[in-house]
């Protein structure tokens, strides 16, 4: 018994781990000592040293540490010199131990510097970012605005200077035509053309773009002569030195008039308006955003508290001529013109408001069509201002408008004789004396006033006149002014010096029936020939009266007559009372009776005649030429550089916005039928909203 109890508590002590003795003397019951875990401390140590190996690997490999930046962050850190970051570095951190002493205080100050840039930089730009954002918050209200004021100052309240103003109203055509009546070009979008949106520019996109211009040439190329086709002008015609001289100190004279009047600032303000300063600064601020709404109520409650401050109803009068821009509103322009008005009648407003708001005024009566009521105004600010030069010169204009040359002529005599170098003047009394055929005489005005780059003299009309003077007095040099113009961006080229343009149609001096697509008006007129003939003949001999001498002055000599059926898109009066079959012809193709920018016409023309070289006004008519009595030889038409000859029962076309002069030396008289039909390539809404001509 005794030994099978042995032996039973023999097998349980068997069945118990015994225990280890490990080197520091202490034992363990655990598995170790048979068939557990045999790792050490030290195997644990040398498998986290292998993680930390491969790890370090794996991110210098795949670069997931920018080290660079991590030394050059800890490098602010560096108190020893060495360059690095180390344990030395950490006992001065954390307090363990003094720094050391590492050159002058003068070296130590420049070695810190770097550190403390970039904190500086890092803090500046929220700064810079809020003035930008800031500043970005009024961009389309100071584009609609219609001048930016100088800044303000707490000195004194400068408000804007009209002579400076860019309302979109001036960018308006402001000049006059050989008949002195402004006309106006819509825009030729195909959408709707809203009423007083016009272009300003005549020049045109189909100019060819790929020819490379030849060398100038030293000389002006010679204009065309009577007897012979003429070589087309090329390249850019170059000057003579004193005309390069010449424009390049009118160019300086001119920077430096603007830069005069820019830096004389007009003063508005009397005493009662600088006692109210805060108030006129704070609507005209609004005014200068843009929000019109705004600025015009505050203006309008400036004038109720306090109605004799001559600078609140201005700038009241400023926001209602913006805000009718923005409205396209003449209701509330003719508020602006009364409020204008009003302002320059209080009794205390400056000369240089009462100049302003006058000034403004007749523009703005002048835009409106009020020619007379402009001219009234003009007349007012030279009793007030009897020396100044420019409102003389602006009622020239006015003189001009209302058709009335003699007076104009008068008013630039009066300014030549006190300012016998003023450019405008003298532009506009060439001007004048041309429309009176003093050729030869107005040639020095026209010319030494477009010398003198003075504003208001840069304008096409003069270009044109101009070199049309110049032609006729048989001066070459024409090619150089109207090179010049073409330049300038008045005309399309040197060749088509229309002034009256739609931009991007296709411009070429002679077209083809297919190109123009009118083919069936064509050949309606080639098939009906002779009974358009007849008619006309019968009119010749019973009623001759009817045909009218050629009025535009494009005759050298010889006689040219005229019977015109439509005109601007009208029948003219009873005319087609004498020719009605023709008439009862044309009334099928509204492509030619309803283009508001030419005629239908019969032209006579007798033996013995030159038209000078002339262009027509404008790029959106084509011509057609039907030959009806054609002697032969010598009656021919010139283009450009290609002249070609009529013949009976044939249809030529061109555009006569290019360049032509016709001779007639044939021993008889020559009659055609002429046809203007609208440009191919005009929108029908064009068609409708273009301007008469």
């Amino acid at each position: 018994m005794a030994h099978r109890k042995n032996s039973k508590s023999n097998s349980k002590k068997e069945g118990k781990t015994a225990p280890v003795e490990h080197k520091n003397g202490k034992r363990s019951d655990g598995p170790a000592a048979e068939g557990g875990p045999r790792f050490s401390m030290f195997s644990w140590f040398v498998v986290l040293a292998l993680l930390g190996v491969w790890s370090s690997v794996a991110v210098l490999y795949f670069d997931i540490v920018d080290y660079d930046s991590v030394v050059g962050k800890l490098a602010a850190y560096d108190t020893d010199g060495d360059g690095d970051f180390d344990a030395e570095d950490a006992k001065v951190l954390l307090g363990l131990k003094q720094p050391e002493e590492r050159g002058s205080p003068e070296q130590r100050t420049e070695t810190s510097q770097p550190v403390a840039e970039p904190s500086t930089q890092r803090a500046a730009e929220p700064l810079e970012e809020e003035t930008a954002a800031s500043g970005s918050q009024d961009v389309e209200s100071d584009i609609q605005a219609a001048v930016p004021l100088p800044p303000f100052e707490d000195s004194a309240f400068v408000p804007d200077d009209p002579r400076e103003d860019g309302h979109p109203y001036e960018e308006e055509t402001n000049t006059i035509d050989t008949t002195g009546v402004l006309l106006e070009e819509p825009q030729p979008d195909d959408s709707e053309v809203e009423p007083g949106r016009y272009l300003t520019s005549s020049r045109l996109s189909q100019e060819p773009e790929a020819e490379e211009r030849p060398e100038p040439a030293p000389e002006p190329t010679p204009g065309p002569q009577p007897s012979a086709e003429p070589e087309p002008p090329t390249g850019t015609v170059a000057p003579p030195e004193s005309r390069q001289e010449a424009e390049g100190a009118a160019e300086n004279r001119a920077e430096a008039s603007k830069e005069k009047e820019k830096k004389k600032k007009p003063k508005l303000l009397n005493k009662l308006d600088r006692t109210i300063k805060p108030d006129l600064d704070a609507a005209e601020k609004l005014r200068k955003k843009g929000k019109l709404d705004e600025a015009l109520k505050a203006f309008d409650s400036l004038v109720r508290r306090h109605p004799q401050s001559p600078r609140a109803r201005y700038g009241k009068a400023q926001a209602e001529d913006d805000l009718a821009e923005k409205l396209r509103s003449n209701e509330l322009l003719q508020r602006a013109i009364a409020t204008y008005g009003e302002a320059a009648e209080l009794p205390d407003a400056t000369p240089d408001l009462l100049r302003a708001a006058l000034r403004r005024r007749a523009e703005r009566q002048q835009f409106l069509g009020r020619m007379r009521g402009s001219l009234a105004t003009l007349q007012r600010l030279l009793e007030v201002f009897p020396d100044d030069v420019g409102l003389r010169n602006d009622l020239g204009v006015a003189h001009l408008l209302l058709g009335d040359n003699k007076g104009a002529k008068r008013i630039y005599q009066q300014v030549l004789a006190v300012a016998p170098s003023n450019g405008f003047a003298k532009v506009h009394y060439g001007f004048i004396l041309k429309a009176e055929n003093q050729i030869a005489e107005s040639i020095p005005y026209l010319k030494e006033g477009l010398e003198s780059g003075e504003p208001g003299t840069d304008d096409g009309r003069f270009y044109f006149h101009l070199g049309d003077a110049l032609q006729r007095v048989g001066d070459d040099s024409a090619y150089f002014w109207y090179e010049l113009g073409h330049q300038r961006g008045h005309f399309a080229s040197v060749w088509q010096r229309s002034l009256y343009n739609v931009e991007g149609l296709k411009a070429q001096p002679w077209w083809t029936p297919q190109e123009t697509g009118y083919t069936d008006l064509v050949k309606m007129l080639e098939r009906n020939w002779r009974t358009i003939r007849d008619e006309a003949l019968a009119v010749m001999d019973q009623s001759r009266g009817r045909f009218l001498p050629e009025e535009e002055n494009l005759r050298e000599k010889g006689e040219w007559g005229q019977y015109t059926l439509w005109q601007q898109g009208k029948r003219a009066g009873n005319a087609c009372q004498g020719v009605p079959k023709t008439c009862a012809l044309m009334e099928r193709f509204p492509e030619a009776t309803g283009c508001k920018r030419g005629q239908i016409k019969f032209s006579v023309m007798q033996p013995g005649t030159h038209v000078w070289p002339h262009t027509g006004p404008t790029n959106c008519r084509l011509r057609m030429h039907l030959g009806l009595v054609v002697p032969r030889p010598g009656c021919r038409i010139r283009c450009t550089n290609q002249t070609r000859e009529w013949q009976e029962g044939k249809v030529l076309i061109f555009d006569d916005s290019f360049e032509h002069e016709v001779w007639q030396e044939a021993a008889s008289y020559r009659l055609i039928f002429i046809v203007d039909v609208w440009h191919p390539e005009l929108t029908q809404n064009q068609r409708q909203n273009l301007s008469p001509i």
